[in-house]
């Protein structure tokens, strides 16, 4: 299988550090002009020096629907054109787990506007460049924690990312007659970032042989897994396939 994105343009969130990074790297080897955002312009100049002149940063907090909406105008004047859309912005918001009693309402929404307000603005800034182009691939992170219970034990990232489930396959019913696919990847667990790091060190030894018991590969996952999934998913390889959501786990 030969995936070649030559010519396409893809926009994607996230993109400063882990797994945001390495799609952008492997869309720009592949051919594809990649814009990317973030929050950090460090981390994001050494995202740009790993793909080279292929790719776009650009600080902006998907929280802010304006800034989203500037973002997306800016990519697709400059590129002619949005094809793909990579919704990969989230996270827990520096937060640990506590009782659901102990949850401000500040951190329960931080988290739904980190991980699903942020796609939501996205794709609605997005949607209408790929219905006037007539083809489009979205393509949302999830987590297992929205299939499963989450290891955090962060109840809102569980409720967000279990939101941008349903909200793929509501997308993709109402985009699938402009020739737009919407899929979602639910990756497992991967030391990609400072905070899964530090999630990884919480379990102690013990704790951390017992995961990777729990996975029928007997490994934690790598970035590139999940940017291959993701990869399949923009291409024309995967042009019947929408609504769906792929586990990237090892299986758990």
């Amino acid at each position: 299988m030969n995936i070649d994105l030559s010519g396409r343009t893809a926009v994607i969130t996230g993109g400063g550090h882990g797994l945001g990074q390495e799609m952008s790297r492997a869309f720009a080897a592949l051919g594809a002009t990649v814009w990317t955002c973030d929050l950090d312009q460090k981390e994001l100049d050494e995202t740009r020096d790993l793909c080279g002149d292929r790719c776009e940063v650009r600080v902006v907090d998907v929280r802010e629907r304006g800034d989203v909406s500037a973002f997306v105008a800016e990519a697709s004047k400059e590129s002619g054109r949005i094809d793909v859309l990579v919704n990969n912005a989230g996270g827990v918001a520096g937060q640990t787990g506590k009782p659901l009693e102990e949850i401000t309402e500040e951190e329960w929404r931080v988290i739904f506007d980190v991980n699903l307000n942020g796609a939501f603005y996205f794709s609605q800034a997005a949607i209408p460049g790929m219905k006037g182009s007539g083809w489009g691939r979205i393509i949302n992170i999830s987590s297992g924690a929205g299939l499963r219970v989450s290891l955090t034990g962060i109840q809102a990232y569980a409720s967000a990312k279990a939101g941008l489930i349903g909200f793929t396959r509501q997308l993709a019913s109402e985009l699938g007659p402009w020739g737009i696919t919407v899929n979602c990847v639910a990756p497992g667990f991967i030391r990609c970032n400072p905070m899964t790091e530090r999630q990884w060190q919480s379990y102690g030894t013990e704790g951390q042989e017992k995961l990777v018991a729990s996975i029928a590969t007997r490994r934690l996952g790598r970035p590139e897994d999940i940017a291959h999934a993701v990869l399949f998913f923009a291409s024309d390889f995967a042009s019947w396939i929408t609504g769906q959501t792929l586990a990237v786990d090892g299986g758990r």
